[in-house]
């Protein structure tokens, strides 16, 4: 079967958990101060305008602990096919969204990180080197890890997890 007829296989219903890893925000969040989301904000309007849904949202510190507890937590809601958090996936030894979530993954899929760093090699140039976005299967859910950047977060939506994220879950779940 080909990519084509997968896809027209492929579930239509795609629910989402988006989750923003910014320390700096949760903790304007935990004072009841106001703050911006841009990223996780432009992530739920591209997600809901593609048809699909968001099932949860929300906004952790970076912090390896809350990263992971976060998605074993999700990891657990049926009404959630696909993960994504967004920040702490830079050099920064504060970022470590990456060393959180890739060993849990049980597969890894290379080619989302690799195309997207490609794609922003494009539009950025040599900056595409400093990013870590990785992407990957944990219990039944895929995972993506992002830059918590607006234009990474739009770049990855509209060019590589919208238009494969039904296709995925098909795979995901054995029926493809």
């Amino acid at each position: 079967m080909g990519s084509e007829e997968h896809k027209l296989k492929a579930p239509k219903t795609v629910r989402f958990a988006l989750v923003t890893c910014s320390s700096s925000r949760f903790e304007y969040l935990k004072h009841g101060k106001s703050f911006k989301d841009e990223s996780g904000d432009l992530v739920e309007h591209m997600v809901k305008s593609a048809g699909f849904s968001v099932s949860y949202r929300t906004l952790i510190p970076d912090n390896y602990t809350m990263i992971r507890e976060t998605v074993e937590e999700l990891c657990t809601k049926p009404d959630v096919d696909i993960i994504v958090l967004s920040g702490g996936t830079g050099l920064s030894p504060k970022d470590v969204t990456i060393e959180a979530v890739k060993p849990m993954f049980e597969k890894e899929v290379p080619g989302f990180g690799e195309i997207f760093r490609m794609l922003t090699f494009q539009e950025e140039g040599s900056i595409a080197i400093l990013s870590r976005a990785v992407a990957g299967v944990y219990k039944g859910k895929i995972i993506f890890a992002l830059p918590g950047s607006p234009k990474a977060v739009k770049l990855a939506f509209e060019h590589l997890i919208i238009p494969e994220a039904s296709h995925m879950i098909l795979h995901v779940r054995g029926l493809g």
